[in-house]
């Protein structure tokens, strides 16, 4: 207490200053309608300055948390996708062990498995990205890989938790496509130049393509069938050939590509061993 009463008495007189400064801006602010509102509207400010940061960064993080979810809601309805399946058969019954069982039920052909780009290069002829999910996650190599736009590439290496995909935009990318229109298959892929133009070969003249056109990969293809590739741009006649040379612009922006689902053929490994076993044969 005393220690208390000393401090006091030694530092009166700035004690006493800082009191009437408070009390003479309490008077200011208190009966004087202009500072009033003049230390209102700067407080206002600051104060409005403040909360917009916070809901600034809010926002942030509530925006990534509705990526997040919307990438997963994605993700169950690509898996229910009708072309994931195959029709069921009615042409037969399923027999086991004397029970007929009816094998009405579509059999699913394909999965989605969600991720995020990690690393991506563009500028290269040989180019890769690296996604955030691997064999432990269930993925395997030769394993397509799309995005919401189109097709981004194939899976050529896996480590327990990432996985590198050899883009579309790779010299040695090929993917079998079709024209929307009618059907019509030959073979997307990249020049190794320009990377918003891919090139459609082996269409046969009377397909009769025209500029805007969609191409989508076809049912031979390593990717689940009618998935955006892009739009025809330019259309070169090959001399002395029945077939045309497509440009195509890809619909996926290799340029900012952030989230990509890995798609695993269910009946691939029965497919080929099923086509391997025909090879021997021969």
């Amino acid at each position: 207490m005393r220690n208390v009463f000393l401090f006091v008495r030694r530092y009166f007189n700035f004690l006493f200053f800082i009191i009437m400064q408070v009390v003479a801006l309490y008077m200011l602010f208190r009966y004087n309608r202009f500072h009033d509102a003049a230390f209102m509207g700067i407080a206002g400010e600051v104060t409005g300055k403040i909360s917009q940061q916070y809901n600034t960064v809010e926002y942030y993080f509530q925006l990534k948390k509705t990526n997040e979810q919307l990438i997963q809601e994605n993700q169950r309805l690509r898996n229910l996708l009708k072309d994931d399946f195959l029709p069921a058969d009615t042409t037969s019954m399923l027999v086991i062990d004397s029970i007929k069982t009816d094998s009405l039920e579509p059999h699913r052909r394909y999965w989605y498995y969600p991720a995020k780009v990690i690393n991506n290069s563009v500028t290269a002829q040989t180019n890769y990205l690296t996604i955030s999910r691997g064999s432990n996650q269930g993925l395997t190599k030769d394993m397509a890989v799309v995005s919401p736009s189109g097709i981004i590439g194939t899976i050529v290496n896996v480590s327990p938790n990432m996985s590198i995909v050899m883009s579309m935009l790779h010299r040695q990318s090929r993917v079998s496509a079709s024209l929307l229109s009618t059907g019509e298959t030959g073979s997307v892929e990249w020049d190794g130049k320009d990377p918003q133009v891919l090139t459609f070969r082996n269409i046969p003249r009377s397909a009769h393509p025209k500029k805007g056109d969609t191409v989508v990969t076809s049912r031979y293809s390593t990717f689940p069938p009618g998935q955006l590739i892009g739009t025809i741009t330019d259309i070169e006649n090959l001399g002395g050939s029945n077939f045309y040379m497509l440009k195509v612009n890809p619909s996926t922006n290799f340029f900012n590509v952030q989230f990509v689902y890995a798609v695993k053929n269910l009946q691939k490994e029965e497919q080929d061993a099923l086509e391997k076993t025909a090879h021997k044969q021969d």
